[in-house]
């Protein structure tokens, strides 16, 4: 670990620590009716005061200990003789921080957790045996082929990065305390990948929107401008986010292993909204055009009925909708912490994002 990684870490906390001593070289001691009292202390993340015997001191939950709710208190028990209470098992003075975190909150955060992992693990398995049978049965291969195969490896690419984070990152918090420069690498690399899944989208919905205007189109030049559209622009986006957040944000846009959203984060967003709006559009035309092929005489009966067509056109816009990804406008922007929503966000989110 080198210096640079643990500074930002440091400096705060040995700020902390020239503040509390000072204060408490400038309080007098608290007396009780015997006269005993704890002595104020520092115990490494926090600032207790002259505390009088037989009652506790409180004090707000540090926010930088990852999982710590900072509206929350922990709190310091002074003994009847005046020393601070001695934890039995370590045998020496200890704070009780047990109460900053809210456990029915975590519990509930690893089962989302839990969906994620279940889901992206199934759908990685769905996802190879998919590629498997594209890859053997060459008579399948064609321009549409093509674009499924490589929206599939995407999408592969993606959820076998996000199991390693959830295993590597996510469930070890010292690994997102000391903030190292490979958990930081992971998570652009992951964003890639979860960009080029809207970017392959993205071609999927101008790919069907365009062989099924255009009545002449060259599908092999096609595919190979999808081909740069599909792996280029999601490099171009996490460059510009990458830099942007490394070199011009805070230390609180830095920490913690980039996962908190910034206001950088938005450099992803903006191109994500972007394709589910244009694969909306392509989605609106597409059945139009079918709506429009159908009504169209088949023969000498003539036309099969609008409510067949009309099914029919619904079916094509049930399949239409994952493959394009428009699901995923259930969950367009992520409330705040707290929120009354943000429960249902997180589970119907998870389902969207690790079933797909």
């Amino acid at each position: 670990m080198t210096w640079s990684t643990i500074q930002p870490t440091i400096d705060p906390l040995w700020q902390k620590q020239l503040d509390c001593l000072e204060a408490l070289n400038k309080t007098s001691a608290v007396s009780s009716e015997n006269g005993k009292y704890c002595k104020g202390t520092w115990d490494g993340w926090s600032c207790w005061p002259d505390t009088k015997a037989g009652s506790s001191a409180y004090t707000s939950c540090p926010e930088f200990i990852t999982g710590f709710d900072p509206t929350r208190f922990a709190h310091k028990e002074c003994g009847s003789d005046g020393v601070w209470f001695i934890h039995p098992s370590s045998n020496k003075t200890w704070s009780n921080y047990t109460t900053c975190v809210n456990l029915a909150d975590l519990e509930w955060r690893q089962q989302v957790n839990l969906i994620y992992e279940t889901g992206y693990a199934i759908s990685l398995i769905a996802i190879l045996l998919s590629l498997a049978i594209l890859f053997y049965f060459r008579s399948l291969k064609c321009a549409r082929i093509t674009i499924h195969i490589n929206l599939f490896a995407s999408f592969a690419a993606n959820n076998s990065l996000w199991l390693l984070w959830y295993r590597v990152v996510l469930g070890e918090t010292d690994v997102i305390s000391r903030n190292e420069s490979g958990c930081v690498v992971l998570h652009l690399v992951l964003h890639y990948f979860l960009m080029t899944n809207y970017a392959w989208m993205l071609c999927e919905g101008f790919y069907l929107h365009t062989v099924l205007v255009s009545a002449f189109i060259s599908e092999q030049r096609l595919v190979r401008w999808l081909m740069v559209l599909g792996w280029s622009s999601p490099a171009i986006v996490l460059s510009v986010y990458g830099f942007a957040r490394g070199f011009h944000g805070n230390e609180e846009d830095r920490k913690e292993c980039w996962m908190n959203e910034t206001i950088y984060t938005n450099v992803l967003v903006a191109p994500v909204c972007l394709s589910m709006l244009c694969n909306l559009l392509f989605l609106c035309n597409i059945v139009r055009v079918l709506v429009l092929k159908l009504k169209a005489p088949l023969g000498p009966q003539g036309n099969s009925g609008p409510s067949r067509n009309i099914i029919q056109a619904f079916r094509a816009t049930l399949l239409l909708v994952p493959l394009l990804g428009l699901q995923y406008i259930l969950t367009p922007f992520k409330p705040e912490p707290g929120h009354a929503w943000e429960r249902a966000y997180e589970t119907i989110s998870a389902f969207t994002a690790s079933f797909q």
